[in-house]
């Protein structure tokens, strides 16, 4: 995985933004203001994400490219090293992950309003879905 599909792939979730909170190089993606991933975007070496606690320690023992999370809570965080023998679908699947996780943590009504966005992006998907079907 290089740093425009990740970027890509992040972005993707509904009402993902990106950002510089911290400095100049530390890429930071957020859910209704909560970071659910983070990487440095000049060297793009590692990226952060947000794990259950018990995934977590798991997927440090099964995976030497997983480390406790740099610069974070060790115990909610993984450093995962998108350039070893870890598949993008793996890493695309604990992306997701974390996406999710900090959406089940969000207050209810910032819940909703993802809620909401996933429902209007299949509404659209549906109905280009059947245009596309008529057309042909």
């Amino acid at each position: 995985m290089n740093i425009e599909e990740f970027r890509e792939f992040c972005n993707s979730f509904e009402g993902a933004t990106e950002g510089f909170p911290f400095d100049d190089n530390t890429l930071a993606f957020k859910v209704m203001g909560k970071i659910f991933a983070l990487t440095d975007v000049e060297k793009f070496e590692d990226i952060n994400l947000k794990c259950d606690p018990v995934k977590a320690a798991t997927l440090r023992d099964l995976y030497p490219e997983v480390k406790p999370g740099y610069h974070m809570n060790k115990r909610h965080w993984n450093t995962v090293d998108p350039h070893g023998y870890l598949s993008d679908v793996l890493i695309k699947e604990w992306i997701k992950d974390s996406y999710d996780l900090v959406v089940e943590s969000l207050p209810r009504k910032d819940q909703r309003k993802v809620e909401k966005m996933i429902e209007k992006r299949k509404k659209k998907e549906k109905k280009e879905k059947e245009q596309k079907s008529e057309e042909e």
